[in-house]
């Protein structure tokens, strides 16, 4: 048997982070994680996986966390009765660029399940040290667009969404030439069927409640108002080169149809599975391999029943707006980006309502000036701060 492929996790300590590790520790002998990265919120539990895993290196965001993690490293192995000398600490680089230079380090596969427009670089160095990079971090390649594709040789991306994986599986079907139509599903969040009137006073508690799926703040904020799909929306263009006019959003509450794909024969392919991210996530670390007994499969000998709806774009707006910037190209999707994360930040900090976060994006978009096609990082990131510095003024405006 061939040794093991050695993977480096980026977001370790987040949700997607713990579920990587997690797959791996079921699968030793396919996958062995020798990375790890994280903000430095939470060193206790960073150090608790590096000790356990065995990893050679450790990045954290925060510079000021690099002793502390140190300190947790020692705290960590005493609880295990460990004596020094019994275990060897792992390299910690700290500050900004840390996630930034682990990617680069030798690894077969680079999951970048960091939360934020943040994993662009990661991203970007992953790519440039010819690492195959495991994508959960949709805002790097929609707010580095056409820098991210141009940086990816054929095979070099692979999706970790659950319904980019579901696309990508039922792309198994037929060659490129034969797809009509991506058919991207949402569960429609904890408010579908509310009008926008209905959205009025939702508070952060409610927005959190999502019924199917158990994710972290952000991306659980951003399902409740769909701006999660306008992303993945554009995400799916830039993976699969698909047409904006050829990609369908539907809801389906019972999130067990991931995503589909037409053919010009009229058949439809659909990738179905429990609401579980570890599937997706085992599929982009073994791809294109599957690793056994990931999770339950369906009962079959129970009945239930799919349902599938159109969007209501007038309660909820969110998708129409990210197809009109990803369509319109460019910074436009990171400027959607941007604008939503200060937006969700404003909305948990009680300064802005919920109904709020998709008209500031909007807003923002409408205010854009003409910042043309980007040519490198800097210019990603000079539209990026144009739109959190706009979205911070309208907010202090009362908006």
């Amino acid at each position: 048997m061939s040794s093991p492929r050695e993977v480096t996790v980026l977001g370790s300590t987040g949700s997607i982070g713990r579920q990587a590790i997690a797959v791996a520790q079921q699968n030793p002998q396919r996958l062995r994680i020798t990375g790890l990265a994280a903000g430095g919120g939470d060193v206790a539990l960073l150090a608790e996986q590096a000790l356990t895993l065995g990893v050679r290196t450790v990045a954290v965001a925060r510079a000021t966390s690099a002793q502390d993690l140190q300190l947790a490293f020692y705290a960590a192995a005493s609880q295990r009765g460990w004596a020094k000398g019994e275990y060897s600490l792992p390299e910690i680089l700290a500050g900004p660029r840390a996630a930034e230079e682990l990617a680069a380090r030798p690894a077969d596969v680079v999951l970048n399940g960091i939360t934020g427009s943040i994993g662009l670089r990661p991203t970007l160095s992953a790519l440039a040290a010819g690492r195959t990079v495991a994508l959960a971090n949709k805002e790097s390649l929609i707010a580095g667009g056409d820098l991210v594709t141009a940086a990816a040789k054929p095979g070099q991306l692979v999706p970790c969404d659950s319904e980019h994986s579901a696309i990508a599986q039922c792309l198994r079907s037929g060659v490129r030439d034969e797809v009509a139509r991506l058919v991207l599903t949402a569960s429609g969040g904890p408010f579908r069927g509310r009008t926008r009137d209905e959205l009025e006073g939702i508070t952060v508690d409610d927005a959190l409640a999502h019924p199917t799926w158990n994710m972290g703040p952000v991306v659980t904020i951003n399902s409740a108002t769909l701006v999660n799909k306008g992303l993945e929306l554009i995400e799916a263009h830039l993976l699969f080169d698909v047409p904006y006019a050829d990609i369908d959003v539907v809801v389906h509450p019972q999130s067990i149809v991931h995503s589909m794909v037409t053919f010009a024969d009229g058949a439809t392919i659909a990738q179905a599975s429990p609401p579980d991210m570890r599937l997706p996530i085992a599929l982009a670390l073994a791809w294109p391999d599957r690793l056994p007994h990931v999770q339950p499969a369906l009962d079959w000998s129970t009945t239930s029943t799919w349902a599938f709806e159109p969007l209501d774009e007038a309660a909820f707006p969110a998708v129409r707006l990210a197809r009109a910037a990803g369509e319109a190209g460019g910074v436009r999707p990171a400027i959607y980006n941007a604008a939503n994360e200060e937006a969700v930040a404003a909305f948990v900090a009680g300064r802005l309502s919920f109904r709020g976060i998709v008209d500031l994006v909007a807003r923002t978009l409408d205010d854009a000036p003409d910042l043309g096609a980007p040519a490198c990082v800097e210019d990603v990131l000079a539209a990026e701060k144009w739109a959190r510095e706009h979205a911070r003024v309208v907010i202090g405006q009362g908006m």
